[in-house]
């Protein structure tokens, strides 16, 4: 394979040429030079797009790609696309399959079926057996096979025994816990935030305190064992404040943001689209605010995506009755890059593709002469609309169908491979 990228702005922080308007010559799956009008050697692939901006692939920290079990909302093949065709070389898959990813077996599955993609699968186990909540499961086993973190996805761990017993056990092998805090004697069968819009809607609301109490506990029992511990998805200020002075006092805690929660808020659920309804609810335009602010002083590490791909009887329902989630893998950067005069696309490529590699310790790809190509193109300013038929992933439970998006990602190069618009 020989490529040649033609005319691209390089945004990596990583990379003297940063920022800087360049050729880039690949050649066996490697970045042979980088330069100003690079002489097009025979038999290569000529890449030329208009606003071309290169970055190191993105790192999705949170995505359910169904497989196996749900096979009819998204299988491993699916999610593939769908991350590649929205500038992801890796992702992390969560484990709330049937039967769920809690043992070595399903891990190897699992790496098995992905090997050798363009896109990197690295997949997570849960915490415990049947994600039941109850009784730990074989982390120490799963790690050894490839698991590469551990989490009972949006099933919050409600008891904090268990909890405890984790981060110890991690622990001895430098394993990571990964937790959504929501206390369901608060939210259970909640489907929207708990406030003037529940109330105007007549829906049962989810408090944020069900949110931050759990955070809390999550936090001290990470004091109390001395471990470290990440927090997915928090949605409200407060809670970004509670990781903020948990930082300042040394607790080894990093967190992340759904991409939805960073842009929109619980007045969209007005439309009683079914696709508004995720969890943890959209919030308040006072809760972004602050997720925003936490951005920008590294209170919040990263940006997911939280793909949650559901079938159209799920969600083609009432807002009570209707499954929790949005397919967000094709448009998250289309998306964050809404925000691009508040976050910059520097940090907008520093929380979706540096961050959440340095949180699960994987090396972080730089565009230098010398290595492995693991690119990310796209054109951060192009206005267009998202149509259904653009949509790879199985499931098209997107609210964005009809809407217009500001940043278009023309693909992926990675593993010797390429998937371009």
């Amino acid at each position: 394979m020989i490529i040649l990228i033609k005319s691209a702005k390089l945004i990596d922080i990583n990379s003297k040429f940063h920022n800087k308007v360049v050729d880039i010559l690949i050649k066996n799956n490697n970045i042979e030079k980088i330069g100003q009008n690079i002489k097009e050697p025979k038999n290569c692939k000529i890449i030329k797009y208009e606003n071309l901006h290169v970055s190191p692939g993105l790192f999705d920290l949170r995505a359910n790609f169904r497989d196996p079990g749900y096979e009819w909302k998204e299988d491993i093949n699916t999610g593939i696309k769908a991350a590649a065709k929205g500038g992801f070389t890796g992702v992390m898959t969560m484990p709330s399959t049937s039967p769920c990813i809690d043992n070595k077996t399903q891990i190897e599955y699992i790496k098995k079926i992905s090997f050798g993609k363009i896109v990197d699968i690295l997949p997570s186990g849960s915490i415990t057996k049947k994600i039941n909540g109850k009784e730990l499961s074989e982390m120490y086993d799963m790690y050894k096979n490839g698991a590469i973190a551990f989490t009972d996805d949006e099933n919050s761990i409600q008891d904090a025994g268990i909890m405890k017993l984790a981060l110890q056990h991690c622990k001895n092998f430098n394993g990571l816990i990964i937790n959504q805090p929501n206390d369901l004697s608060l939210s259970d069968n909640s489907s929207i935030n708990e406030g003037n819009t529940s109330t105007s809607l007549g829906l049962k609301g989810s408090p944020g305190i069900a949110e931050e109490i759990m955070l809390i506990r999550d936090i001290e029992l990470a004091k109390y064992t001395n471990s470290k511990i990440h927090i997915s998805c928090i949605s409200t200020a407060k809670s970004v404040k509670i990781v903020r002075k948990a930082k300042k006092n040394g607790v080894q805690i990093t967190c992340d943001v759904a991409i939805h929660n960073l842009i929109l808020d619980d007045s969209n659920c007005m439309e009683f689209n079914t696709c508004y309804k995720v969890n943890p609810p959209l919030r308040t335009k006072e809760d972004i605010r602050e997720i925003i602010k936490g951005l920008k002083d590294g209170t919040i590490d990263a940006i997911c995506s939280d793909h949650k791909p559901q079938d159209f009887d799920s969600k083609n329902t009432t807002f009570n009755e209707a499954s929790y989630g949005m397919i967000s893998l094709e448009s998250a950067f289309p998306l964050a890059c809404e925000l691009i005069d508040k976050l910059s696309i520097e940090l907008i490529i520093i929380k979706m593709a540096n961050s959440p590699r340095k949180i699960l310790n994987l090396s972080i790809p730089s565009i230098n002469e010398g290595v492995v190509a693991n690119l990310f193109l796209y054109n951060p300013n192009m206005n267009w609309i998202l149509k259904e038929s653009d949509i790879i992933s199985k499931s098209k439970n997107s609210p964005f169908i009809g809407k217009k998006l500001k940043a278009k990602v023309y693909g992926i190069i990675n593993n010797g491979k390429d998937q371009l618009a």
